[in-house]
């Protein structure tokens, strides 16, 4: 399946992508692609390290008549996120991603593909691998755990890294020249309740709200794009205005960086109530239907009978815990004043997990603004200290400021327009790139983030069009013998 893969140009690129993808990578779970690259770069012959939290750097001397350029460092990040569709067989753990060529795209066999930052490392290596390829002294760096907490950018330490200018493989717009983005933070609301016994007599139902589009919560965030845990949440709490039922459990979403594509849950109906609550679902499903029948073509909701013997929550509880996902923020919190059409703050209500007398809901909140990011968190946090929720912060990170009058920004935007006759568009984005973190231990380094076109990243959708890989590839390498020279 995946040998169509490797016959695409540029042909190194690809191989490697492929031999990545056999790999498993999942964040916090690199130990295999931390020694696939440690490998990769001794067998080179190149100086090849990893620091004390995995990451790896591997470095190559310039080409004949280059050496007097400025060393770039190419990073890209080791980790991918994890997804598949519900009915798709598939164990991330022991199989390599199956990948399909379909017209100018390749794409994964209903789960995510990697290439949200594979293609990115794959043309790191085929750089690094290259006998015949002009460039400067190069520096590779290959960080782990972006997906899940920029753990990798976090830890580097400043002294490893000689080069004055970083080129990041990780942005998904080949027309995009990024300079700046959005910091973000973890938010972890958990608590418990009492079990009960369901109402003798009752009825369990189970509720599917799936087949939304999802994506990246960062860069697809503006896109109104259906949450499926705030669909779900939105259907029982209406529900409960008109019919009483007993909540057993609540399962929706997943990672906090991609946008919940599926959820169910699990409830008890008195008989006497159960065609009106099948009325009833029926009528709500239909209006959250025909108001996503654009952005999520795919959505179903489903409502069936099945057998079940789990307990459930008090009523009281119930009723809180639905009225506080509802009030938790979800999606644009606040557009950007100064940039056009740069969402500035955002919040992913990324998890809600119901069951067995626990709850744990977890977002990502992202800002560009670092006191906004502050203002929302404080937000999301008494929303749900009110249900008596434990509520902690993680994982925060800053975000990336622009320097629009960087040399490598004015050099790669002369560039792209002699080569495609076009004006790149030079942003910021509200994605958690590692620039801003990388920044803090080299303040002094130049940095802009490209890349080739994907599509649906963090999703089972995601797919990379081969085509602009192509177009990525050749603008890179001219990139590189276009180097400023040492000062």
């Amino acid at each position: 399946m995946s040998e169509a893969v490797r016959q695409l140009q540029p042909k190194a690129l690809w191989n490697y992508f492929s031999d990545l993808n056999a790999v498993p990578r999942a964040s916090k779970k690199e130990e295999q692609v931390i020694q696939f690259m440690l490998d990769f770069g001794k067998q080179l012959g190149l100086d090849t390290q990893k620091d004390h939290i995995g990451n790896v750097i591997i470095k190559k001397p310039a080409t004949a008549g280059l050496e007097n350029k400025q060393t770039i460092v190419l990073q890209s990040h080791l980790d991918m996120v994890h997804q598949k569709n519900e009915a798709t067989q598939f164990d991330f753990a022991t199989e390599g991603i199956k990948m399909i060529v379909d017209g100018d795209w390749v794409k994964a066999d209903g789960t995510t593909l990697g290439a949200d930052n594979g293609i990115g490392v794959a043309t790191i290596m085929a750089l690094l691998a290259s006998t015949d390829i002009p460039h400067p002294p190069l520096e590779a760096l290959f960080t782990i755990d972006e997906e899940t907490g920029m753990t990798g950018a976090l830890e580097l330490k400043g002294g490893l890294l000689d080069a004055s200018i970083m080129l990041n493989l990780d942005t998904e717009d080949d027309d995009e020249l990024t300079i700046g983005c959005a910091g973000g933070i973890d938010i972890t609301a958990s608590g418990t309740y009492d079990l009960k016994a369901p109402k003798e007599g009752t009825v369990s139902y189970k509720l599917s709200v799936k087949g939304l589009t999802g994506g990246h919560s960062g860069m697809d965030i503006h896109k109104g794009r259906g949450n499926a845990n705030k669909i779900i949440n939105r259907i029982l709490s209406q529900l409960s205005d008109r019919i009483s039922f007993q909540l057993a459990s609540i399962d929706g979403g997943g990672l906090r960086n991609a946008i919940p594509r599926e959820s169910k849950a699990m409830i008890y109906v008195d008989p006497a109530n159960a065609s009106t609550a099948e009325m009833l679902i029926s009528e709500y499903g239909e209006y959250v239907v025909n108001e996503h029948n654009t952005t999520d073509p795919s959505i179903e909701i489903i409502f069936e009978a099945i057998e079940s013997n789990q307990k459930v929550m008090p009523i009281e509880m119930q009723t809180n815990l639905l009225r506080t996902i509802y009030a938790c923020p979800n999606g644009i919190y606040r557009m950007s004043p100064d940039i056009a059409s740069l969402v500035q703050t955002s919040n992913n209500l990324a998890r809600v997990l119901v069951d067995a007398g626990k709850y744990e809901i977890l977002c990502l909140t992202r800002s560009s603004v670092n006191s906004e990011k502050e203002d929302l968190t404080k937000a999301i946090r008494s929303t749900f200290e009110l249900l008596g929720a434990e509520v902690t912060t993680g994982g925060s990170y800053p975000g990336w400021t622009p320097k629009p009058e960087a040399a490598i920004v004015k050099l790669m935007s002369d560039l792209y327009r002699k080569r495609f006759d076009a004006e790149p568009h030079v942003n910021a984005c509200h994605a958690g790139l590692e620039c801003g973190i990388l920044g803090q231990n080299y303040p002094e380094m130049d940095m802009i983030s490209f890349g080739p076109n994907i599509r649906g990243a963090h999703s089972p959708d995601e797919k990379v069009q081969i085509s602009s890989v192509q177009k990525f590839w050749g603008f890179l390498l001219e990139t590189l013998q276009n180097t400023p020279a040492k000062n």
